[in-house]
């Protein structure tokens, strides 16, 4: 059975605002290898159609971007993508497909049926997920701002406190910190 990491990028006080974070071929570099490192991703309908309507241009080269942002668009394009969803079944981007009924049973499946493990990329289903004790790891990358508003994780709350094991903490360039974590509990 593979691993269920959540991972996002994450302000200093906690802001998970996708327009929040430093875009540089430092992060996108990192966030393409825990692709090629997973064997899927896992997000919420929201996360879903955001990544949809950005990155396929990127990867069929409708749109300019930098090598990092290419190989990124381009590894996301080929990887599974599930998407949890109660509002929408059509998911015509390459490669998706649709989590729907018992979201505990759904995703267990998922992570029986992919050993190489499975990459969330939602905070709100990410909430959901905790609260199921179905995420084995996190891997954040805490940017070096301050946000000052919302969205924020977790802020729909936890029943308890997550212990957490430190395996590694990598600096980037831009102060950025790369942060990974398994499970304590």
């Amino acid at each position: 059975m593979g691993l269920l990491t959540f991972s996002l990028n994450i302000t200093l006080d906690g802001c998970v605002d996708h327009q929040e974070g430093i875009v540089d071929d430092d992060t996108h570099a990192f966030f393409t290898r825990l692709m090629d490192e997973s064997g899927a991703m896992l997000w919420g309908r929201v996360t879903y159609e955001m990544m949809e309507s950005a990155w396929p241009a990127v990867a069929r080269g409708d749109q300019e971007a930098s090598p990092a942002m290419q190989k990124w668009a381009a590894t996301l394009e080929t990887k599974p993508k599930y998407v949890v969803s109660t509002t929408r079944t059509d998911f015509p981007w390459s490669n998706s497909h649709h989590i729907a009924g018992d979201l505990r049973e759904g995703v267990q499946k998922l992570k029986e049926a992919t050993p190489a493990g499975v990459l969330l990329g939602s905070g709100n289903l990410a909430t959901e997920l905790d609260r199921l004790d179905l995420i084995d790891e996190y891997r954040m990358v805490v940017h070096p701002r301050i946000a000052g508003h919302g969205p924020t994780l977790y802020q729909g709350g936890l029943p308890s406190t997550r212990r957490l094991e430190l395996i590694s903490a990598k600096p980037f360039r831009n102060g950025a910190l790369a942060l990974h974590y398994r499970r304590a509990d």
